[in-house]
């Protein structure tokens, strides 16, 4: 008879004989109950009808709360229990601290280290190590290490509660500290151990320790299980070591899905897509977290087709897309500039439960925007609920580059008046804006209000439209008084766009200055020897022309390879 079925049929027998309040009686029946966490209310009742419960009974109903989805009545319970003047034990206090730990009350958990005391328990090893597990767990990390410091002996659970409590409050330099005492104690840890030291390694972006600590785990024959197993290929992966997150993935004796979404990522972001492809392929299970990660691989490497192709195949399975996977897909379409694509991806996300939080609006904004259909971006702006500064930044930028300066500007005014703090990218957005529209000294005044008004320092990108909005209104020179004066040096793109405002006004003398600069900058692109060659031919300068010409023929030049495309009929 199955165990279950024999402990329901004694306690209906011990209720039909009047014996379900009996503490000796009934103890096999909540010891049962108390076993299975889905049971929790059985064990309740049970133990509400016990007359003067045991020492034991008590501890088995404060330690099946202390592990349920209800720590916080282990400690209503651990109350109760005294205050009828029951004595408690040593075990009653490591599951009361464990609940401590669980609802982080540390002054509970205090007032349980007094009693502990007073009991003289405070001696007795897995007793320390529960109060240090509590202390951390609280974030109490300089009274836990007062308990390890005070103890009479330590072992490996010791070390791992004070090392899981320095990385839970994000310390990962105190993890590799302990790390070191530890083995200075000769004591070999376990994967518990090591998970969080691998994880410090990783959060320091220590490299060079994160491999001496792979090859440790070796050297040392440390079982690697799963948890392990994932966490070293997540760091190999994040410093690009894929042929050594990969000896790990082969060796491993049980792997999960995490096991496998660690490794796709690692090789997409190595760039190898083929073998992130493989892994995906023969994945015995994927979850939404597989897709999102492949379909996220092949968009940032401008595979856009791929990670549509990939979705479309996703929206065909039992696993729904999130909202990263949306956001993602988005951005592939506008990659694509695939304006139906994006209005169906849009349809999608109406008709289905997919959260459309402030990342899919944002997304849905560029796509629109990049796709030429900024009345859609700016539809979709309104309606959203929440936004941020990259919500504002993304339909200003669009404004902007689609030709619509005035309700640009329009749109940053409202933004400031809504508080919302502007970025760099905002104000490159305002900037385009302005040289489209030809306003000169507003753009002057919002890119000098950057610093001024927000504490945003202009960077290369800043200084580069304000070249082009003066560039853009004629005033060459005042464009590369602008230059000279820059607090950096400008970088070759700004002295290309400044000869490339020369070709067309004809400045032949700020086009040779530009030139020259460039000839010393990136004197092997072929694109600065032919533009100044055509600003000379454009001032009818035929010598200086063929000059260019002979210096991009003869000289240490690169040329753009040769390139065609054929597209076939629909």
């Amino acid at each position: 008879m199955e165990k279950s079925v024999f402990v329901k049929e004694l306690h209906a027998r011990l209720i039909r004989t009047n014996r379900h309040t009996d503490p000796s009686s009934i103890f096999d029946v909540i010891r049962s109950y108390s076993l299975q966490p889905s049971n929790l209310r059985k064990t309740l009742l049970v133990f509400d009808r016990i007359e003067r419960p045991t020492l034991s009974i008590w501890n088995i109903v404060i330690r099946c709360l202390s592990q349920s989805d209800r720590p916080v009545y282990a400690l209503h319970l651990f109350d109760e229990m005294r205050d009828r003047g029951m004595k408690t034990n040593n075990l009653t206090s490591i599951y009361v601290l464990k609940a401590c730990g669980r609802v982080q009350d540390s002054g509970f958990g205090g007032k349980v280290h007094a009693l502990l005391f007073k009991m003289g328990f405070v001696s007795y090893l897995y007793v320390c190590n529960s109060l240090i597990h509590m202390y951390a767990s609280c974030g109490q990390l300089e009274r836990a290490h007062k308990v390890f410091d005070e103890m009479p002996e330590r072992d490996l659970v010791s070390w791992n509660s004070m090392i899981c409590g320095y990385s839970q409050c994000n310390r990962f330099n105190d993890v590799l500290r302990l790390f070191d005492l530890l083995r200075e104690e000769d004591l070999i840890p376990d994967s518990v151990t090591m998970v969080k030291v691998i994880l410090a390694c990783i959060n320091v972006g220590d490299k060079s320790n994160g491999e001496f600590m792979a090859k440790y785990i070796k050297d040392n024959n440390v079982g690697i299980d799963v948890y392990l197993g994932n966490t070293l290929i997540d760091m190999h992966g994040k410093h690009g070591s894929m042929g050594l997150a990969r000896e790990v993935f082969d060796q491993m004796g049980v792997r999960n899905v995490v096991s496998w979404n660690a490794m796709i990522s690692g090789y997409a972001k190595a760039g190898d897509l083929t073998n992130a492809r493989k892994l995906f392929d023969e994945m015995p299970k994927r979850d939404v977290v597989s897709w999102t990660t492949l379909i996220t691989g092949y968009a940032q490497r401008d595979r856009f087709s791929d990670a549509m192709t990939l979705f479309l195949d996703m929206t065909k399975t039992d696993v729904k897309p999130d909202e990263v996977t949306i956001a993602t897909v988005l951005s592939a379409c506008a990659g694509l500039g695939s304006l139906d694509t994006g209005k169906s991806i849009h349809d999608y996300i109406r008709k289905t439960d997919v959260k459309q939080d402030v990342y899919v609006g944002n997304s849905l904004i560029d796509m629109y925007c990049k796709c030429g259909s900024i009345d859609k971006a700016l539809q979709v702006f309104r309606e959203m609920e929440t936004k941020d500064s990259v919500s504002w930044t993304s339909v200003v930028s669009g404004l902007a580059v689609n030709g619509n300066a005035v309700y640009a500007l329009e749109l940053f005014n409202e933004m400031l008046t809504e508080n919302v703090q502007p970025t760099h990218g905002t104000f490159v957005g305002i900037l385009l804006a302005c040289a489209h529209a030809g306003l000169v000294d507003e753009g002057l005044d919002y890119f000098y209000s950057m610093k001024r008004d927000f504490g945003l320092e202009p960077e290369m990108k800043h200084y580069g439209c304000v070249v082009d909005l003066l560039s853009r209104s004629g005033d060459l020179e005042r464009a590369y008084d602008f230059m000279i004066q820059m607090p950096v040096a400008p970088d070759v793109v700004l002295w290309r766009m400044l000869l490339g405002a020369c070709k067309l006004q004809g400045n032949v003398g700020l086009a040779e200055i530009a030139s020259n600069r460039l000839h010393v900058l990136d004197g092997s692109n072929s694109g600065n020897y032919v533009l100044s060659s055509n600003v000379y031919a454009g001032a009818e300068r035929w010598d200086d022309a063929l000059k260019m010409r002979k210096m991009l023929n003869d000289g240490d030049v690169v040329k753009p390879s040769g390139w065609s495309s054929l597209q076939g009929k629909s």
